[in-house]
Parts: structure tokens; sequence; C-alpha cells
């Protein structure tokens, strides 16, 4: 049995991208080459509306199809697996203690803390919804059988109101998470970091763009308030786990590991 962590850019978004591009494609040509519409200005706008339609489709096909092949675990860039080990590394669990992954998908990054810590038990939660049909717990299951782990366990769960007590955890990761989360999100990340024990440890890589999150510096400076120790925000995009290049045209320019100690 062969892992199979699948690809943070499903395959069913590249098609559908693609459906749209050749469907707009063919309303230009039918719009433009028969006789359906007189001519006229409803005629040409329409022209322009889908050809427009066309050419942004296709290029969010071609897009999705190199993000697809950056992302994949298989292929030669494999930036998946070089982001989930890097977030794994950046914390430390003990023997007997408690690591919760908040959005696991596939259970990659849940099995890359157990495979590194194989005395401690780690828990993955995702909501597992219809965007990404093809993960599920089950898929999480069979790729830590297929790792050999025997450490892990994964549930249902909602990262916005998390079903664990107030500092049930030694350590805490995510990935990729949070910002596709509508809401606030530096809330959402607040109540994560409630489930972590005094002086656990955490290592939560997301796009923490100023759009997305407001201003993650204070949001550092809050934490320090806090009590929390060693708080830092690490952008990844500088070599780390991408190259600027890759982050800009991936639209990742954000993406950096909040980490610290509590």
């Amino acid at each position: 049995m062969k892992s199979d962590y699948k690809n943070w850019m499903p395959r069913g978004m590249i098609y559908a991208f693609l459906g749209v591009a050749v469907a707009a494609l063919a309303l230009c040509l039918v719009t433009g080459c028969t006789g359906l519409l007189a001519a006229g200005t409803l005629k040409t706008v329409l022209i322009v509306v889908f050809a427009a339609a066309a050419v942004i489709f296709c290029g969010l096909t071609v897009w999705s199809v190199m993000m697809h092949r950056a992302f994949s675990y298989n292929g030669r860039r494999r930036m998946s697996a070089q982001i989930i080990e890097g977030t794994a590394a950046r914390v430390k669990l003990p023997a007997g203690g408690k690591c919760l992954d908040v959005g696991c998908g596939s259970g990659a990054l849940a099995i890359a803390v157990a495979k590194r810590k194989p005395r401690a038990q780690v828990i993955g939660i995702d909501r597992w919804g219809a965007e990404y049909a093809s993960f599920s717990k089950t898929l999480c299951e069979r790729n830590a059988k297929a790792e050999g782990v025997r450490n892990t366990a994964f549930q249902q769960g909602d990262a916005t109101h998390l079903d664990f007590t107030d500092g049930t955890f030694d350590a805490l990761v995510s990935n990729y998470v949070y910002h596709n989360i509508p809401g606030d999100r530096q809330q959402y990340l607040l109540e994560t970091l409630r489930t972590l024990k005094k002086g656990g440890t955490f290592a939560l890589h997301d796009i923490f763009s100023k759009s997305k999150y407001g201003d993650m510096q204070a949001f550092v400076r809050k934490l320090r308030d806090m009590g929390y120790q060693k708080v830092e925000l690490i952008y990844t995009t500088n070599g780390e786990f991408m190259t600027r290049f890759e982050a800009g045209w991936m639209a990742l320019s954000g993406s950096a590991l909040l980490t610290g100690i509590k």
C-alpha cells in the first residue's frame, strides 16, 4: 500500500476552469458566427463578454495546472512535501504528549509529526468539505496505515469552534487552513491556541496577508502581551518553502509560519 496525499490544487477545480473556458469560447463563436442575434450593440457586447470570459478562464486553467504540478507529491518540485516537513519540524512534542493538526486534509501534516514523535499522539481534525471531495477521514487513516504510523487519530471538527477543552495539547500545527474560512481569522487562531497547554509549542502555516488577516505584526505583539513566548511570524517565501517568484505567481506572497511557545 502506498500513501496518497492528493493535491492541494484538485483536478476537479482544473476541469471546472477548463469547462467554463470552453463554454465561453463556444458561446462567443456561436454568437459571432451565426445569425441567432442580429448585428447590433447587444451582439457586440455578448461577443466581448464571452471572449473575455474565455481568456480569463483559459488563464486560470493554465495557472491551476502549474499549481497542481508544483504541489504534487510525486512531481519534481514537491512543494507540498517541503511545506509539510518544514512545518512539522517546528514543533516540540514530548513522549506521551498530544498534538492537534487543525484542517488535516489528507493527513499529511499529522502523519509527518507522528513519524517524528512515535511515542506521542497526534489528532487530526477537518470538516472535509465538498470543495475538497477527494479528502476524507478514510483517506487519512489509509495514509497513516500506508506510512506505518499508529499514533494518529482523525475526526471531523470545526476550526472555528474546537471540541476540546483549554490546555488539551502539547503542540498545535496547521497548514493553509484559516485563510479559507470567512470571518475573523485572528479569532480563529486564538480559538486554536486556547487548546494549547502552558509551555506547549505551535507552528501554524497560512497565507497571513493583510487582506485576509489584518495586521499580523500587531497580533504577534498581542500574543506576547498575553504571555506567549518566542512568538514569530516567519515568512516562508524567501526560499525556505518557496521562492519569491513562486509565491508571486501562485498568489501565496503572504505565506508564513506563526510559531511560538505558550
